[in-house]
């Protein structure tokens, strides 16, 4: 190959192996919870091995980043509807102006970044909630 090595020694520098904990025959049932990555380092003489979880994927940080309420206001608008997200902690204001651009165009609709917290023109909680908990939050819907 390019670099020189054969096939077994990029694989035995693979860090699935390098963090090896149990071997499948020991604990099939790590196999099922997807602790193991069988396909990729089957054929190796200690077998499969546990993956350490030092880096956490998106989805496993899902909520991590804490809790925001998302709620209707009409009051002292004129009538008018508005849903305010609030309840944001450690975020600055250039990361809040991005979320609210990003909800304004996929709700198709006005807002800004006021006071620490973000308005949207109308009743847009649904897909705000689904924008939150992409980027980390735990959406939650307050009041009525």
């Amino acid at each position: 190959s390019a670099d020189g090595c054969s096939a077994e020694e990029r694989q035995s520098r693979d860090p699935a192996r390098v963090f090896a904990k149990v071997r499948e025959d020991r604990d099939p049932a790590a196999v099922r919870r997807g602790e193991v990555r069988g396909a990729a380092v089957r054929g190796a003489a200690a077998g499969p091995v546990r993956v350490a979880a030092s880096v956490p994927s998106p989805a496993a940080a899902s909520g991590s980043r804490g809790r925001v309420d998302i709620r209707r206001e009409t009051g002292n608008r004129g009538g008018k509807t508005v849903t305010v997200v609030t309840g944001f902690t450690g975020i600055g204001l250039p990361e809040k102006e991005q979320l609210a651009k990003k909800m304004r165009a996929a709700c198709g609709c006005g807002g800004t970044v006021k006071d620490g917290q973000i308005e949207l023109q109308g009743d847009k909680r649904e897909p705000v909630a689904k924008i939150l908990a992409e980027a980390g939050f735990r959406p939650v819907f307050a009041g009525g």
